[in-house]
Formats: structure tokens, sequence, C-alpha cells
């Protein structure tokens, strides 16, 4: 069982989440509706696993994806995007997140993922 941090700025796009998570037998530990609030959120709860939403305000995904990987180089981010985000979900790859999901989230894909990492 993984303790997850969600971050989505969109309220309906985090409860989604953590019911998937929730229903595969996750634990979410946290929710964050901005990069700069995961980033915070990472440090006090130190989840082992963050699912970061790429476009946010205050902080985008991508920047959330660098700051929390120079705090803890072994930190697993899973990117959230709608399509069309392919050079942002690039960016953040590159920045150290581990996998993405596309929107609207698919169980089935999520569980994949999850998968991959754990």
């Amino acid at each position: 069982m993984a303790k997850i941090l969600v971050t989505d700025d969109a309220a309906f796009m985090r409860m989604q989440l953590k019911n998937i998570f929730t229903s595969l037998g996750h634990e979410v530990v946290g929710e964050a509706e901005n990069g700069q609030i995961a980033v915070e959120k990472y440090k006090e709860l130190k989840p082992d696993l963050v699912s970061m939403d790429i476009t946010m305000p205050e902080m985008n995904g991508v920047e959330a994806v660098k700051q929390i990987k120079s705090i803890d180089p072994n930190a697993t981010v899973v990117m959230c995007s709608a399509m069309g985000q392919q050079q942002m979900v690039l960016e953040a790859i590159q920045a150290g997140a581990k996998d993405f999901i596309v929107k609207p989230f698919d169980q089935e894909r999520i569980q994949q993922a999850l998968a991959k990492i754990f």
C-alpha cells in the first residue's frame, strides 16, 4: 500500500483520483491544488507517490517536479495530463517524473502505472 499525495487544481479531479487510488488499496495522505502547495506537502507528508497535474496556477507540475526532486532525488511522481500536452509531459519526464496518466482517468491505466512503479 502506497501513501499518495494527489495534486490537481480541480477538486473533482482530486476526488476522482482519490477514489481510484483508494479502490486500488492505496492511502491518499494529502491533496494539493497547485505545485507550490504540493512541494510544501511533500516535505511534510513524505508520500511514496505524488500524482501531479501539469497545468495549474501558482506553480505548474513541471516546476513542482523539479523542486520535489531537488528536495528528494528518489521522489516518485506520476504526471496527469490532458491530451495534447505531450511537450510538457516530456519536460516533466526529463525533470524526473516516472510515468504519466492521461485524463479522463482510467482505473486500469492507473493500476498499470502503479504496477510499474511499485
